[in-house]
C-alpha cells in the first residue's frame, strides 16, 4: 500500500542545461550541476543525489545526450530515514518530472522498474517494492506486487481494517550505512553457494529464484535442497571463499557492493544462510 505523504517537485524547463535544484526545507541546501554530465556521489548520499538517480535514468533509458534544463523546487511531508522511502520517493518524481520535462512518455511500469535501477545509483541494493507502489497504488486498496515481469494485483482488504504507521523518530539512512546493503549480499552469497553446489554457473546467478528456475524444482523441493547444501553453523568469508574457489579480494571485488566489503562481509563476518535462506523462501509460500 502507499500512504498520503508525498513529494512535490515544481518543475520549470529552460534551455540553459542546468539541473537547479531547491528545497522548501532549509536543512537541504540549494545545488547546480550540468544537466549532461550526472555524476551521483555514492560516498554522500545527500538528498540531491537521489534527483540525480532518477534524471540519470530516464537520460539512460532515452539516450538522451541533450537533456531540457530545469529549474526545481521540492516540498515533501514524508518523515526522512524513517523507513517510508522517501529516498526512494524522491527518485521517481524525479524520474517523473525529467520525462515531462522532456517530452517524453513511458507506462507506470516502465518508469517504476526504471526507478528502482536507477536508484541503486546511489549504493543501495533495492528490490523495488517501493518503486512500484509509489507508481500502481490505488486508493482503497492494498497491491500484490510481483516481479519478473513487474505487475500489481488488487488485494481486497477485510471490511473495518485499518493499519497504523507510527514514526519512532529514530532516523537511519540507508545509503549511508551498510545495514541494507548486508542482507541483499547475504542473499546473493547464499544464491552462489547454492549454484555452485549443484553444478550451476554460479558467477551469472544473483537470486534465490534463479535458482529455483534454473533447476526446475518446486519452492518445497528447494527448502529440502537448502537443508542438505549448508550447514546450521556460520559460514565465515574464509569458508565461502573456499566454497566458491574464489579469493578474499575476489569475493570483496566481484560480489560484495561497495560499502559491504569491508566490517562485516569480510573474513571476520559471519552468515548464518540456511537460516536465512530458509526465513526468505518460507514467505514466499
Amino acid at each position: 500500500m502507499a500512504i498520503e505523504q508525498d513529494i512535490l517537485i515544481a518543475v520549470e524547463p529552460v534551455n540553459t542545461q542546468v539541473v537547479q535544484l531547491a528545497n522548501t526545507n532549509p536543512l537541504y541546501l540549494d545545488f547546480s550541476t550540468s544537466v549532461n554530465n550526472i555524476h551521483v556521489n555514492k560516498t554522500k548520499p545527500v538528498w540531491h543525489n537521489y534527483f540525480l538517480c532518477g534524471l540519470k535514468g530516464v537520460q539512460e533509458h532515452f539516450g538522451l545526450n541533450s537533456s531540457t534544463g530545469m529549474n526545481c523546487l521540492l516540498d515533501g511531508t514524508i518523515p526522512p530515514s524513517s523507513g517510508l522511502s522517501s529516498s526512494s520517493a524522491l527518485v521517481c518524481c524525479a524520474g517523473l518530472v525529467t520525462l515531462t520535462a522532456n517530452g517524453k512518455t513511458l507506462s507506470k511500469v516502465e518508469l517504476a522498474e526504471i526507478c528502482t535501477k536507477s536508484e541503486r545509483y546511489i549504493g543501495t541494493e533495492g528490490g523495488g517494492m517501493d518503486q512500484s507502489i509509489s507508481f500502481l497504488a490505488e486508493e482503497g486498496t492494498a497491491k500484490l506486487i510481483e516481479f519478473s515481469p513487474l505487475r500489481a494485483t488488487d488485494v481486497r482488504l477485510p471490511s473495518g481494517a485499518a493499519f497504523v504507521i507510527a514514526n519512532s523518530c529514530v532516523e537511519m539512512n540507508k545509503a549511508a550505512t551498510s545495514h541494507y546493503n548486508i542482507r541483499v549480499m547475504e542473499c546473493r552469497l547464499a544464491t552462489k553457494l547454492l549454484s555452485k553446489s549443484k553444478g550451476l554457473e554460479w558467477k551469472k546467478m544473483l537470486k534465490l529464484q534463479d535458482v529455483e528456475a534454473k533447476l526446475g524444482v518446486s519452492l518445497k523441493e528447494m527448502l529440502t535442497i537448502v537443508e542438505e547444501v549448508f550447514h546450521p553453523e556460520p559460514y565465515s568469508g574464509e569458508e565461502i571463499c573456499t566454497c566458491l574457489g574464489i579469493s578474499l579480494e575476489e569475493l570483496r571485488t566481484q560480489i560484495l557492493s561497495q560499502n559491504t566489503q569491508d566490517g562485516e562481509c569480510t573474513s571476520d563476518g559471519v552468515f548464518h544462510f540456511k537460516k536465512l535462506v530458509l526465513c526468505k523462501m518460507s514467505m514466499c509460500l
